[in-house]
Order: structure tokens, then sequence, then C-alpha cells
């Protein structure tokens, strides 16, 4: 479904701001002073799965100041839609992960499917450890069972969120701030 730009408009001028950019970016410094506690002398491989953690991942790496390697997947349940369906995989990482500490960076934890499918894939490649870090996680009991991130930076609430790598519809992940879908519009 493609919008029009005045669709777009009325999204953003309507959303609501959650976490303003000195937020996000408050968060991205404590999660970064976290990672580099655990991970700083292990010489990860840093994953970004595409697209939503382009902008989280660029973001934290530059707040990493110990050696890494960076790659990214491409695995999606959405594909454009505000609602997931099964796992389609568009591309694997690259990077060797056998016998490596794998760090995965992406925009939100809602329910986990994603996540834990990404986990189970860097475990069945021969990773020695994973762990996982999220810009946002929504605060619901919908989660898979024993699903969680070790790295969290924002808490939001049940709503259709976007910016800051979250996507409407494909659109407006370059907010810069976690924004949710207004009360004029719909999902």
């Amino acid at each position: 479904m493609t919008l029009t730009h005045t669709e777009i408009k009325a999204i953003e001028d309507d959303a609501e701001c959650l976490h303003d950019a000195g937020a996000v970016h408050e968060a991205l410094d404590q999660m970064a002073a976290a990672i580099t506690e655990i991970l700083g002398e292990t010489l990860p491989v840093v994953l970004c799965v595409l697209n939503g953690g382009i902008i989280p991942t660029g973001q934290l790496l530059t707040r990493l100041g110990f050696p890494l390697e960076t790659g990214y997947l491409h695995a999606t349940r959405y594909r454009g839609k505000t609602s997931g369906a099964d796992m389609h995989w568009l591309c694997e990482p690259s990077i060797e992960l056998q016998d490596r500490t794998v760090l995965i960076v992406d925009d939100i934890l809602d329910e986990g499917l994603t996540l834990a499918d990404i986990v189970d894939f860097c475990e069945s490649s021969g990773a020695a450890q994973v762990y996982s870090a999220v810009l946002v996680q929504k605060q619901h009991q919908r989660c898979a069972a024993g699903v969680s991130a070790d790295f969290v930076g924002l808490q939001v609430e049940d709503r259709y969120v976007f910016g800051f790598g979250m996507d409407y519809k494909g659109y407006l992940r370059n907010m810069n701030g976690v924004y949710a879908l207004g009360e004029e519009s719909s999902q």
C-alpha cells in the first residue's frame, strides 16, 4: 500500500511524542555503557537487524569504544505492514559466527518472535554467546515465553510506535524521537 505525502504528513502531524531526541540519546548512552561493561573485551560481532535497526545500530556503534566487527541481517515479519506474519529471511549475516560473541541490535521488542528466531539462527550458526539490544521495548504481556532483550533503551506503552528506525508502513523511520499514532490516526 503506497501512501501519499498528505497522508504521511497527517500521521506525522498527529503523532504523540513519547520520547524526544534527548531521551533517546540518553538511553543510547546508558545502553552503550552497559554493553561496554559486558562485551568490551570480547571482540564481538554486532549485527544490525534491517531495516528498523539501522538508526539505533548506527547511533549505538558511535558510542562503543572497543574493537568489534559489524554486519547485518534482514529478517522481517511486517513487510511494510503494521502487523506481522511468518518470518521472512531476506539476507543472512555474511560474517562467520562460529565461536563468536554476537550482539543483535534491533529497533523494538514487541512480541519477541523475530528476536527469538534471530537468536536461534545465531546459536545454530555456532555463536558462543548471543546478546540482544533494542532501543524500545513495549510494555505488555504478549511477549513470547522466555524472550527478553539483554539491553533495553526505552519502555513504551502498548501502542503503535515509530521514529528512530521504527516505521509507519515503511515511512517515518527518520523522525528524531519515538512517536505513537495520535488519536486521529488509524493503523
